[in-house]
């Protein structure tokens, strides 16, 4: 005679970790305007109440999911010797790994998010992205300071964080990756000449 298999019991981070990602995979598979507490719920296989006790509505759980995305699908970061190529394999990594972390979040945004939390766009990516939404304390740009590349004191952070914020343009308005010649673009016709004017 078949038992009735025993449902473990999941605390902590553990939980934490398992009901953010199912709030994920409902924001990509319902859209934000359709998602709410009870569908996360269901599909994390616990109750309401579970949800509530860590945040107290879908707009919290929301951004609670897109921090965790971020944490957990975290970007290679390269280091081949030089400025140049630093800054073409991150955008690269960046546009592969960001895809569909930028295609969900616009649309999340401009599905509700926003009004719901009263934040703006920037306000949202700080909270997101964290530290890492400071350019002069990016790794390749400190390693590129220390190889005598740049001097992250007379170069503005507006420069430094010019060929992200390009990239995430791209991602946000079409949705889909970077070509490795608009990449190359962004670093050879822009980013460069720049630099080198400073």
């Amino acid at each position: 005679m078949a038992t009735e298999p025993v449902r473990r019991r999941r605390h902590g981070k553990q939980l934490e970790a398992e009901l953010l990602a199912a709030a994920w995979d409902e924001l990509i598979e319902t859209g934000y305007a359709r998602l709410t507490m009870e569908s996360i719920a269901v599909r994390a296989r616990t109750s309401e109440a579970v949800l509530y006790r860590r945040w107290a509505h879908k707009d919290e759980v929301v951004m609670a999911a897109l921090e965790h995305y971020r944490a957990t699908h975290r970007v290679a970061i390269p280091d081949t010797g030089t400025l140049r190529g630093d800054l073409l394999a991150e955008l690269a990594a960046v546009s592969e790994t960001r895809a569909t972390f930028f295609a969900i979040a616009a649309a999340t945004a401009y599905s509700g998010l926003l009004a719901g939390t009263g934040l703006t766009p920037a306000q949202v990516r700080t909270r997101v992205l964290g530290e890492a939404a400071r350019p002069g304390e990016r790794p390749l740009y400190r390693r590129a300071h220390d190889r005598g590349e740049l001097d992250l004191e007379r170069v503005s952070v507006t420069l430094l964080e010019m060929p992200f914020d390009l990239v995430r343009h791209d991602l946000l308005m079409e949705l889909k990756t970077p070509s490795p010649a608009r990449i190359r673009a962004i670093v050879d016709d822009l980013f460069l000449p720049l630099l080198e004017r400073r």
